[in-house]
């Protein structure tokens, strides 16, 4: 019996949790939506859990409307990945290529959770705040604001958000959004 070349890890669905959150931009502004975690005076970027039988966009469009209380859809953006075009023609080898108009995940977050097996996955995606309609608020726990892209780096409390924020920023930089 062969094994694989490669280092592997293997999680049963009993050990990994799936989640997934947006760096959520306002566009006419070009702000980010923060929340603060108002008991643990924490700023952080909105996400949370899968359901059951829910998509990852899904999950992050809905997790959004509840800790900031803004109806959002996920941008078409032009970015690299290693994922090949959704018609594929002929071989792609596994290596980054430029997609226009991408709807796709721009980072993953694996954190190893307490206990030896135990892994949160969190999907990230780029997100607009649909400008047409009205704000609710969002869960009680939460305050949302909206701050500069320089000031969400500044006030975000962990290093592992600012560098998914910078990310974002180069990305919206680099793509026409509207």
């Amino acid at each position: 019996m062969a094994t694989s070349p490669f280092q592997t890890t293997q999680y049963t669905a009993e050990q990994f949790v799936e989640s997934a959150g947006a760096v959520l931009v306002k566009v006419t502004t070009r702000e980010i939506c923060l929340v603060h975690h108002l008991k643990r005076n924490e700023w952080l970027l909105a996400k949370g859990r899968r359901n059951v039988g829910e998509t990852r966009q899904a999950t992050a469009l809905r997790e959004i409307a509840e800790e900031t209380g803004y109806r959002c859809r996920l941008l078409p953006l032009t970015m690299s990945t290693r994922a090949p075009p959704a018609l594929e023609i002929g071989h792609y080898p596994d290596e980054p290529r430029t997609h226009d108009n991408a709807c796709e995940p721009f980072t993953v977050t694996c954190r190893q959770l307490e206990g030896e097996k135990n892994l949160k996955i969190i999907w990230w995606y780029i997100a607009a705040i649909d400008e047409g309609h009205e704000f609710r608020d969002g869960e009680e726990q939460f305050s949302a604001e909206l701050v500069s892209f320089e000031e969400a780096v500044s006030r975000l409390t962990f290093e592992v958000d600012r560098d998914i924020v910078r990310k974002a920023i180069e990305i919206l930089n680099a793509t026409a959004i509207h």
